[in-house]
């Protein structure tokens, strides 16, 4: 891209950026500034900046009440995340197989989460985000490795099957919502799955297949097809050479993929809404704060509480997209037009 001399448009091209920045941002400051308000300023009819902040909505939140030993309960929860957050960081320099390190870790956060309502005494909202998290880590699993085959399958095959499979998940992925809304839901009906996981992954999966499917065969035919022909002669076959040669090679277009598939299950309100009953996940949890919402005396008294789930909700995304960033830009570098 040819660099920008002319000094009065590079100030133009930041002040427009820095303009739009703001205004993308402007919205999640003022959850954070509403979720450390009380209720009396929340409700305000004019906007308070300089108030005394508060986190007993987050409290509130997540926990019916503070145990006793608070403070030490809170410093080994803190120190056992700290702990696994390390390992995962250096699993690199850990002598064991880099496998056995994110098992351990993963085995590790499981436990973490499975242990918290034992010595605190969380609230609903702590179950709906398990259910997120269970949710969003099926569907993941699920997409990526159905898509890493299909994608690899039609980025090495050229016949007419492949350009027709392709289109079909094109016009599949185009359907709005609502075109799976009545069909899942008298399949779930029909299973007797309503109000499971296994219905809600399922349905995710079918959703985002089409979009996993196209961006994984990108990655995979920017891949020279000599590398997977070079570990066949040397033995290998096909699957073996997918899994040791080609897999590694497409890991940030895989990462960048299973990004913006989390953020497609992570962020789910009307399939969830439909086919659960009790199940919700985190989008249709915080709808209960919001107007006309069966559990909202009204909007008012709610305003604290829904901003501080919106930040709640925002927190482990945005962690988790900072963790992975350099495996994103990778990944969508290597998904670029090559001119």
């Amino acid at each position: 891209m040819e660099k920008v001399k002319d000094p009065f448009a590079r100030l133009l091209i930041h002040v427009i950026l820095i303009l739009f920045a703001f205004f993308s941002l402007l919205p999640i400051f003022w959850a954070a500034l509403q979720s450390i308000k009380t209720l009396k300023d929340a409700s305000s009819r004019t906007p308070i900046f300089f108030f005394t902040p508060t986190f007993e909505n987050y409290r509130e939140l997540w926990l019916r009440s503070l145990p006793e030993d608070g403070a030490t309960i809170a410093f080994a929860l803190l120190a056992v995340l700290v702990v696994l957050i390390c390992l995962l960081l250096f699993a690199a320099h850990i002598p064991l197989p880099r496998g056995a390190v994110y098992v351990i870790v993963t085995l590790g956060f499981a436990a973490l989460l499975w242990g918290i309502p034992k010595v605190v005494d969380t609230t609903k909202f702590y179950d709906y985000f398990i259910n997120t998290l269970i949710v969003t880590a099926g569907t993941i699993i699920i997409s990526i490795s159905i898509g890493s085959l299909a994608g690899y399958a039609l980025a090495r095959y050229a016949g007419l099957a492949s350009v027709v499979v392709l289109v079909a998940a094109l016009a599949f992925r185009a359907l709005p919502r609502l075109a799976f809304v009545l069909p899942y839901y008298w399949i779930g009906i029909l299973t007797k799955l309503m109000d499971s996981y296994l219905l809600v992954i399922l349905t995710l999966v079918a959703v985002n297949q089409p979009f996993t499917i196209w961006m994984l065969r990108s990655f995979f035919m920017d891949i020279p097809k000599e590398l997977e022909e070079s570990a066949m002669i040397d033995g290998a076959n096909r699957f073996t050479a997918f899994r040791k040669v080609i897999v590694p090679l497409a890991w940030p277009g895989i990462i960048s993929t299973a990004l913006f598939t989390l953020l497609l299950a992570y962020n789910e309100f009307l399939l969830v809404r439909v086919l659960t009953q009790s199940n919700w996940t985190l989008p249709v949890a915080i709808s209960r704060f919001a107007a006309g919402g069966s559990a909202s005396p009204s909007v008012a008294a709610n305003i604290p509480l829904a901003s501080s789930a919106s930040i709640s909700v925002t927190i482990p995304i945005v962690v988790l997209i900072l963790f992975f960033q350099r495996h994103l830009v990778k990944g969508l570098a290597a998904s670029a037009v090559k001119g």
